[in-house]
């Protein structure tokens, strides 16, 4: 069976970011990731340390990472094709190479970005390319690989990475150190046969991360067949991390019935 890590910008989000580290290994979690930890794209050292020093206390490795990925709350994903943003781009992804050489992380999510008004498909297409081979090529020292994740229809903007073929087109024009992240719930959503298509596509997979659906709680509050998708993943040798990245329908660690002994 695969391991698993605790995605704590949903999961223990009755305390403060950094504080859930210590939560996710009290609840038998060794490893976490999460999306883009900081307010700005540029946060200052102190806030970088302190993130770090938090991962160190909790005795958890950091298994992935998202880009900035823009006001996520107010509905933005991403910016990596934001012709617009290439500097506040390069800015950060400076930031994230200090996070993953000071961690060990070797998985970081490049939220593609959502389409813009008066701005050509192609031409944003031609940046999100530029730019995935700016961080592939800027973070391939450190062991890391990039990824690219597609999102549910309706719940994500104009996002145009939907399915698991837009992904494989992106990740495969870009080439070396791009891979595809193979979120069941986001997959599932948009009409792919999660099962099927893990043992399909493994070799093009870098990350994998699960919720049900609908709702996105956690495996067994929805219809996703998990038994059938772990069983696949288990045969087609997958030995990355799975990552837990799902809403929790009550307090996070009464919601862990659901994971593999």
């Amino acid at each position: 069976m695969p391991r698993f890590t605790a995605n704590v910008s949903l999961l223990f989000s009755q305390v403060p970011l950094l504080e859930r580290f210590a939560l996710a290994r009290a609840a038998g979690f060794e490893a976490v990731e999460c999306w883009w930890p900081f307010a700005t794209h540029q946060p200052s050292a102190a806030q970088v340390g302190a993130f770090v020093d938090a991962l160190g206390a909790a005795e958890v490795r950091l298994t992935g990472l998202n880009l900035f990925a823009g006001d996520m709350p107010g509905g933005e994903r991403g910016i990596v094709s934001h012709p617009h943003r290439a500097a506040e781009f390069r800015e950060n992804l400076a930031v994230v190479r200090t996070v993953v050489e000071a961690t060990g992380c070797d998985r970081v999510n490049a939220l593609y970005g959502q389409r813009l008004p008066g701005v050509a498909a192609r031409v944003q297409d031609e940046v999100g390319a530029q730019n995935l081979r700016l961080a592939a090529d800027a973070l391939v020292a450190a062991g890391v690989t990039v990824l690219v994740e597609p999102l549910t229809i309706g719940e994500n903007g104009d996002y145009p990475v939907q399915t698991l073929q837009d992904a494989l087109a992106v990740a495969g024009q870009v080439g070396d150190g791009v891979a595809v992240l193979f979120d069941v719930y986001h997959l599932h959503n948009n009409g792919s046969d999660v099962v099927a298509d893990i043992g399909r596509h493994i070799g093009a997979v870098g990350h994998v991360q699960v919720a049900d659906s609908p709702g996105r709680g956690e495996p067994g509050t929805g219809t996703i067949d998990f038994d059938a998708f772990f069983a696949a993943l288990d045969a087609c040798g997958y030995d990355g991390w799975v990552g837990c990245e799902y809403r929790p329908t009550g307090p996070t660690a009464e919601t862990l019935a659901w994971l593999p002994r």
